[in-house]
């Protein structure tokens, strides 16, 4: 009888009617002429689908099938295999007894791939089979390029003394530093930061230890590396890319500047600060190369997306977007400028820095150190006829006032401003000196928001409410009749290849509107602010952070964990 594994796949799906010899005939044409394996091709070609090809191949050759988004994987035991031979082979080890290890594969009747990995591995192996889109995320998710950056780093450390760094060659623009250990370091990070979706980078020297980290969807993760010279090396590697002082490390320095990485336009700005043990650096990443959120893709609820564009709709006042550092206000207030961006509006921005470069806008880059600051652009920029001024941030006195007047003569100005909600605001620019009439005269709306991860969709599981849990949602939602079974249910990350194991991926925003109707404006004109906050706490429209954030876990969107965060709960 003939072993099916070393039947031609085209034969065996031909033989159990899952294709014609005309579709086989096609896709070994197509082989032929790009090399590629004759499943990926059928797939490719829509000749047969990936879940009946793998569910032929475990039946036939009497496999096991295993789905790495339930099962998970072994990082030590998936790091057995080189990165190079686990892609060119389509392989991962699985899981391993001392005797036999199990390997998953996109194609298992590859029998000289199973004969590589096996005299590589040392002992027998058994095969698995994965479906090959899962498997490439894998790859991203084991061979991260944690291991590259500690190997660049010993050899870099190997180069430098303690005392003496060359620093003459890193500033001859005419070297040829590609292949220096601090560029290619530099490189390397730089890449698994962008390959992670990471929007921040933490250079972090200590007495004994570097450490690398990087924010993804607002958490950071590490690597720790023991060569402590590297720390010093890096942070003077990027201010040479920037133009800033190298000779000074007591004083705190900023700069930026542009790369490009797998073909995309990155700025990253640059923060130093002088630590105990050396200057510790910050670098934020943004990617020129994405495009600008429609409001809808943000995640704003659409009764507030209505209420939003109303507002934007206007031909004068100012609406505000508050919230902390890295709670999406500028993805926001671009989304805003895209929706109103028509040939008969003049739209002037004053930002620091520019993050999206759009076509028909004004846009301004202050530079503090020239006296290139807010205030003065701003004042500037009207005398530039725009129907639309963004201010990117109300910072100071000044700014406040300029914004306001802006507001008051016949303009719609956008700007951000640091508070908790959408209430305090109004308070916060009282505390800037702003005059109460001027505020009630000009604030059309405020809009508050933060961010959430994402639940995973590949692998978030129904979850219920425990009762120290329950009384937390019925007192955020003031439900005095309990809840129901329904809205108890909520979903839990679990972790997967395709979120890194965390059971997130990517992020949300939750948001909370206030438009200030007749009572709250007569309240800030007698400046009295107790009855403000009663007011705007009782307006048309408005639901607090916390209770949109508790909607977003009730469809299913976030965690329980995520929505208390939002509420001021750290911990359940």
């Amino acid at each position: 009888m003939l072993d099916k594994r070393k039947q031609p796949l085209g034969e065996l799906l031909i033989q159990e009617g899952f294709i014609s010899q005309d579709h086989l005939d096609q896709a070994l044409a197509s082989q032929k002429k790009s090399g590629v394996r004759l499943g990926k091709i059928l797939i490719e070609k829509q000749f047969i689908s990936e879940t009946d090809l793998l569910a032929l191949l475990s039946r036939q050759l009497k496999l096991q099938f295993v789905d790495l988004n339930q099962q998970g994987m072994n990082l030590e035991l998936s790091m057995q295999l080189p990165e190079t031979m686990a892609r060119r082979l389509r392989a991962i080890v699985l899981s391993d007894n001392g005797r036999t290890s199990l390997i998953g594969m996109a194609d298992p009747m590859d029998l000289a791939a199973v004969d590589e990995i096996a005299k590589k591995l040392g002992h027998d192996v058994e095969v698995a089979v994965i479906r090959e889109s899962q498997l490439l995320v894998a790859f991203d998710e084991v061979y991260k390029q944690n291991e590259e950056i500690s190997t660049i780093a010993t050899e870099l450390d190997s180069e430098l003394s303690a005392q003496v760094f060359d620093i003459a060659q890193l500033s001859q623009a005419d070297v040829d530093d590609s292949d220096a250990p601090v560029v290619r370091l530099l490189q390397t990070i730089f890449e698994d930061a962008v390959l992670a979706r990471a929007s921040d980078v933490h250079i972090e020297p200590e007495e004994t230890v570097i450490r690398i980290r990087r924010r993804v969807d607002g958490v950071l993760s590490e690597t720790v590396m023991r060569e402590t010279r590297v720390g010093a090396a890096l942070v003077l590697r990027l201010k040479l890319m920037c133009g800033l002082n190298i000779s000074e490390k007591r004083l705190p320095q900023d700069g930026r500047f542009n790369i490009l990485i797998n073909g995309r336009s990155i700025d990253v700005r640059l923060a130093t600060l002088p630590t105990q043990f050396g200057e510790t650096a910050v670098l934020r990443l943004l990617d020129q190369s994405q495009q600008v959120l429609n409001l809808s893709d943000t995640g704003m609820p659409p009764e507030i997306e209505v209420r939003f564009k109303q507002a934007l709709a206007q031909p004068h006042g100012m609406i505000l977007v508050t919230g902390p550092t890295g709670s999406g206000k500028t993805t926001t207030l671009y989304g805003a400028l895209k929706f109103l961006n028509k040939p008969e509006l003049k739209i002037v921005t004053v930002e620091d820095p520019i993050e999206y470069r759009m076509s028909r806008l004004t846009q301004i880059q202050v530079n503090p150190k020239i006296g290139l600051d807010f205030a003065s652009v701003a004042r500037a920029s009207l005398r530039h006829d725009p129907d639309v001024l963004l201010v990117g941030e109300m910072r100071d006195e000044e700014t406040v006032d300029i914004g306001l007047r802006s507001a008051m003569t016949g303009h719609l100005v956008l700007s951000t401003l640091h508070t908790n909600d959408a209430i305090s605001s109004a308070l916060r620019l009282m505390d800037m000196k702003a005059e109460p009439y001027m505020i009630a005269g000009s604030i059309y709306g405020v809009l508050a928001q933060r961010l959430v991860r994402r639940l995973c969709e590949q692998c978030a599981q129904e979850t219920h409410l425990d009762e120290h849990e329950k009384v937390l949602v019925e007192e955020l939602l003031k439900n005095d009749n309990g809840l129901s079974d329904e809205d108890l249910s909520f979903k839990a990350p679990q972790g997967c290849p395709a979120c890194s194991n965390t059971g997130y991926k990517g992020r949300v925003g939750v948001f909370e509107w206030l438009e200030l109707d007749e009572p709250c404006l007569e309240a800030l004109r007698q400046n009295e602010t107790r009855t403000f906050i009663q007011h705007a706490r009782q307006a048309k429209h408005y639901q607090p952070l916390a209770v949109s954030a508790l909607h977003l876990a009730m469809n299913g969107v976030t965690s329980l964990e995520e929505a208390l965060k939002v509420a001021g709960y750290a911990e359940l």
